[in-house]
């Protein structure tokens, strides 16, 4: 009887002991459980936020270009230089281009200038105005160092000549001349003797002064 007594006394004395233990165990149960479950949550916000604003995606270092340069890395710099070889290419293209027009807008004007100042030189090589200062344009656009008067001696003396010595053109003569040589050394050197080169050259000068003097 004592046992039993004393098991019971122990009984009811443990009991309300190991119902506090158990609550305690399942309050802290609950708040973990309740903690993984607020993380999760937390996360999947998180997460489902960054994928949703592609600003949170982005690293913190300035120096990331998500790509742009990557190429110019990766071939170590000859994208670059690609670039810049084609645009100085088409820059001295350009650059060519501009100055052939501003030559031929040169020639243009000089040409017409000498035309109407020299009325008399269509006359003397037997064409109009209009071709011939067409035909003096073409002329300096070869040698821009052609001198009007140059021009149309070359003309007249190809005229004179050329029925003897089929050497003597107003092409060969201008050629002569742009490559340095004087009008007489470009008749001797198509085949005319130095006295007839120098006789036809001085009375070319004659006819020109002539006609200068009627106008």
């Amino acid at each position: 009887m004592k046992n039993t007594l004393k098991d019971l006394f122990i009984k009811n004395k443990l009991t309300p002991l190991f119902s506090l233990f158990v609550l305690f165990g399942l309050l802290v149960l609950a708040q973990n459980s309740a903690s993984a479950q607020g993380r999760g949550r937390g996360n999947a916000g998180g997460a489902g936020r960054g994928a949703g604003n592609p600003s949170v995606n982005r690293p913190s270092n300035p120096n990331v270009d998500f790509g742009q340069g990557n190429a110019s890395r990766r071939s170590n710099g000859r994208s670059d230089r690609g670039l810049e070889t084609a645009e100085t290419r088409s820059n001295g293209r350009s650059s060519e281009g501009l100055e052939r027009a501003r030559l031929g807008r040169e020639n243009a004007r000089r040409a017409e200038r000498e035309v109407r100042d020299n009325p008399q030189a269509a006359e003397l090589l037997r064409t109009n105005a209009n071709d011939l200062r067409q035909s003096y344009q073409s002329a300096l656009a070869n040698n821009p160092d052609l001198k009007f008067g140059q021009f149309v001696a070359a003309n007249m003396l190809a005229r004179n000549l050329g029925s003897r010595y089929p050497n003597v053109t107003t092409a060969a003569i201008l050629d002569g001349l742009a490559n340095g040589d004087s009008i007489g050394r470009t008749l001797r050197n198509s085949g005319v003797s130095a006295s007839e080169a120098k006789d036809a050259e001085r009375q070319v000068k004659k006819t020109i002064q002539e006609i200068k003097n009627r106008q």
